[in-house]
């Protein structure tokens, strides 16, 4: 079977060519499955059958990945560990202008118009003015691609905002708000410390029952921020009676603006007070306005809607019952530690805690749910045998030579790096002494390598034993794998052995299995 891919990147597209080979009845290769693909001239024709994959109890059956959702995938993930959008947005407010924008797309009647119908759906201002057509040109005209980035993203934090400012009967609009504080990074930190979604101080988070720990952050739990958010606004429109205002104090504090009130000579009008606000809150509602218009008209300017990577009704929760890691989460799950992280940003270190009187809950897709609840014993005691096995001394104190020094590149995540050199996100940041996910191009990374093809030792030199008793004995057995195996049911089937082991002895640097495959394992 000749199979032939070719991927090419564009500048804001990437073109997929797959073209398969059709195969005679001596052609086909004994063991896979076929159906037919046509009949020419009396001779039948095959082409390998897509199978659907199957789950077992407790791993997808890891099949060949597509190049073209590979390539998708990556981009995907390095979209979700990038600043860049936060920063865009960051700068596009404090920084805004409102200078006349050429723009011919986009004419002035036009806009009247759209921000007429507007104004009649919504409880906010959206009157026309210069400012505010200056502001939605340049945004349309400099920002498109982070437009199109954020309206992706937004398809799956919207519906859980929505559902929560309607618990609170406030505007449902208030949702474009989490992208101008935050581009939708829920773990976003701003200059003076304001973190999440809804950018929540320390103080005020705690105010409204966020919780802030060594391992858990709730200003950037999604929900809970969420709910946090409504509540502080719903006091902000009690105390000012007007969203504008509200807004504008969510953003800057109550007190800069009765300050500015007071300096305008008594206006209670935003745009009037605007010239006595903070730099970054003067231009803070035409953000939001502008961000409002250009999303509920999207598709009339232009802009595609796209499927998200992660839809929120494709997800749910459990609560743990004891402490466990994304990591681990993602040995016997076969999630991808990126998509857990990214379902789960509250957790700074990766690790979710158990905590007497503390609910903390692990979200998983539907897909995963059902495998995780059915084998919560086994997975609770794979984790504690880890979380024992820990207990060892730290690869610090191990030969210089197990070390290695990693430059961080473009295009550099956490995961990536990880699965590069064997080992766990969680441990790269506990040895560099991460608090978040976030890297720098540049960046030099101590790195204690699992994978011998990454780092070798000497011939000379007798290999150091790691903390997963991978160490090699004379007595080998070899297992071919079936069909829903996973890394870990495997480990489970054959005793003192860890998926870390199997993984060292066969080279293998994901978790990716196919049938068939020759696995060696050790005794010992």
């Amino acid at each position: 079977m000749l199979l032939c891919v070719t991927v090419t990147f564009a500048q804001d597209s990437l073109v997929v060519k797959v073209k398969t080979q059709r195969l005679t009845e001596n052609e086909l290769v004994s063991g896979e499955n076929y159906v037919v693909d046509t009949i020419i001239d009396g001779q039948t024709y095959y082409k390998p059958q897509t199978i659907k994959p199957v789950v077992d109890s407790l791993s997808i059956e890891n099949m060949q990945d597509h190049a073209y959702t590979a390539a998708v995938d990556k981009q995907w993930l390095e979209e979700l560990y990038s600043n860049t959008l936060y920063d865009t947005i960051y700068e596009s407010v404090t920084e805004l202008t409102f200078d006349e924008v050429e723009y011919p797309e986009l004419n002035t009647d036009t806009l009247k118009k759209r921000l007429l119908e507007l104004d009649a759906k919504t409880p906010f201002n959206v009157a026309y003015n210069p400012s505010l057509e200056s502001v939605i040109k340049s945004y349309l005209k400099n920002r498109r691609k982070t437009l199109q980035k954020l309206m992706m993203l937004s398809e799956y934090y919207f519906p859980m905002f929505e559902r929560e400012l309607d618990n609170y009967d406030l505007p449902l609009e208030i949702k474009y708000l989490a992208i101008v504080e935050s581009a939708l990074k829920p773990r976003a930190k701003s200059r003076v410390g304001a973190t999440g979604l809804w950018q929540f101080m320390f103080s005020t988070g705690k105010l409204y029952g966020l919780d802030v720990s060594s391992y858990v952050d709730e200003r950037s739990d999604p929900l809970k921020s969420t709910e946090a958010a409504a509540k502080y606004l719903s006091k902000l429109y009690e105390i000012f009676g007007d969203w504008d205002l509200a807004l504008a104090a969510y953003n800057s504090g109550p007190g800069n603006v009765t300050k500015a009130i007071r300096r305008s000579g008594g206006y209670e009008n935003y745009w009037n007070i605007r010239p006595y606000l903070p730099r970054e809150t003067a231009g803070y509602l035409p953000a939001f306005l502008a961000t409002m218009y250009i999303f509920e008209n999207a598709e009339e300017l232009g802009f595609s809607k796209a499927k998200p990577e992660f839809a929120y009704m494709e997800t749910d929760t459990l609560h743990v019952k004891q402490m466990i890691t994304l990591d681990q989460v993602s040995e016997v799950t076969g999630v991808d530690i990126e998509e857990l992280q990214f379902l789960n940003p509250s957790y700074k270190l990766d690790i979710i805690p158990f905590i007497k009187d503390e609910n903390y809950t692990l979200r998983l897709p539907v897909h995963a749910i059902g495998p995780f609840v059915a084998n919560e014993e086994l997975i609770y005691a794979f984790a504690k045998a880890e979380f024992d096995k820990r207990e060892k001394p730290l690869p610090q104190f191990f030969e210089s030579e197990s070390k290695t020094r990693y430059t961080v590149r473009s295009g550099d995540y956490l995961g990536k790096i990880a699965r590069k050199y064997g080992v766990r996100v969680s441990q790269i940041k506990q040895w560099n002494g991460l608090r978040s996910n976030n890297l720098k191009i540049g960046q030099r990374l101590t790195i204690y390598p699992r994978n011998p093809n990454v780092a070798p030792k000497k011939p000379s030199e007798p290999q150091v034993a790691s903390t997963s008793t991978s160490s090699k004995t004379s007595e080998e057995k070899h297992y071919v794998v079936k069909k829903g195996d996973s890394l870990w049911s495997i480990a489970q089937k054959h005793s003192g052995i860890s998926v870390q082991n199997i993984k060292e002895w066969n080279g293998i640097s994901g978790s990716n299995l196919k049938p068939g495959m020759t696995l060696k394992l050790y005794k010992g």
